[in-house]
């Protein structure tokens, strides 16, 4: 089989790449140049070069052709322009949900012909076909698993795509790559938004939207506790940099008009937490005849799942999106509007929802 491996350079790429290999398929390896260091180059240092290196020196084991992609411009206009619009509006963006759909398999879906059958990645996944249908599952792994990054893609995407790494835990990964004996075995997991490398985040947001100092109150009285930069650099729940005093203090509240960050040190406390939200712009993986009813949940990329219903509300406008309420179980003081809902029956996962 003719197959596109996208190779980041990291540890589990590599391993996809040789696992497919070693099975005979016909391989060619695609680098995916998607970092902003060479227009932000005096934010921060970038380890594309370094991605780079790695990446060749898996492909020239194994004697696999190394072909560059450049989509700077293509993630910029369809990823970072929707995460700096969420971030003016107060919302929590979740730019690696739309790197996977609209650029790892979107852009470069674009960039290579027809002629490869399939296109393999590093994700933590299952895919499981059935009826002519691929199903999204979980991985074995709870830490790793990355179906809440996977749940905007569509069911003509999900065809297309292996996950040949999707079987196994992050150790067992870790053992292959020593088997193989990759030169990059003992490389560390990247961390953070994927377009921003070693680009501080908040330096990034500070570029892009500038300051713009406001109050910080405390929630309920109004009492002044300090200054802040420009309420785009805090989500709801947060409890980090706020340079407060007598803490932990949580975000509770943002007023967007005044330019207002309302605190409160009880945010644990039910008060804040809920278990009800709506959500809207649903995607569905498959043709669902009713996602509604009782179903697992996780509001953000980890291993919890919440347990809850869902349930389509009327939809009084037809030219409006469809929306839904979702009812936890459990309470969370983290759910902020510009999240995603992923819904799960057992370990498929079903698809997602914007929170409103």
């Amino acid at each position: 089989m003719k197959i596109a491996v996208l190779l980041s350079g990291g540890v589990d790429s590599s391993v996809a790449l040789a696992l497919l290999k070693e099975q005979g398929h016909d391989i060619t390896a695609f680098y995916i140049k998607i970092w902003l260091e060479d227009e932000l180059s005096f934010l921060g240092q970038c380890p594309w070069e370094e991605d780079l290196q790695y990446a060749q020196f898996v492909c020239d084991a194994f004697q696999v052709p190394l072909k560059i992609i450049p989509l700077q411009r293509e993630y910029y206009n369809r990823v970072v322009h929707y995460a700096l619009e969420e971030l003016k509006k107060g919302r929590t963006p979740s730019p690696d949900i739309f790197c996977n759909k609209r650029i790892k398999f979107g852009a470069f879906f674009d960039k290579i012909d027809e002629s490869f059958e399939k296109v393999a990645s590093g994700h933590y996944a299952c895919l499981e076909e059935k009826n002519n249908i691929v199903y999204l599952k979980n991985s074995p792994d709870p830490i790793k698993d990355q179906t809440y990054f996977l749940a905007h893609l569509s069911q003509k995407q999900l065809q297309r795509l292996l996950f040949p790494i999707g079987k196994f835990h992050k150790d067992e990964v870790r053992q292959l790559a020593e088997q193989y004996n990759l030169a990059n075995k003992n490389r560390k997991d990247s961390q953070g938004i994927c377009f921003l490398g070693k680009i501080k985040y908040k330096d990034f947001v500070k570029h892009h939207l500038g300051e713009k100092t406001g109050l910080i109150l405390e929630q309920g009285t109004n009492r002044k506790l300090g200054t802040h930069n420009g309420y785009w650099y805090y989500t709801i729940g947060q409890r980090q940099g706020l340079g407060l005093s007598g803490g932990p203090w949580y975000v509770i509240e943002k007023d967007l008009k005044n330019n207002i960050i309302y605190v409160s040190l009880s945010y644990n406390k039910e008060q804040y937490a809920r278990n009800q939200y709506i959500v809207s712009n649903f995607n569905w993986l498959a043709d669902w005849q009713d996602p509604t009813g009782e179903v697992r949940i996780k509001i953000r990329h980890g291993p919890q799942f919440f347990h809850g219903n869902l349930t389509m509300l009327p939809q009084e406008n037809p030219d409006e999106p469809q929306k839904g309420e979702v009812t936890l179980q459990e309470t969370d003081t983290g759910i902020a509007p510009g999240q995603f809902s992923v819904f799960y029956k057992d370990d498929i996962c079903l698809g997602c929802a914007e929170i409103c």
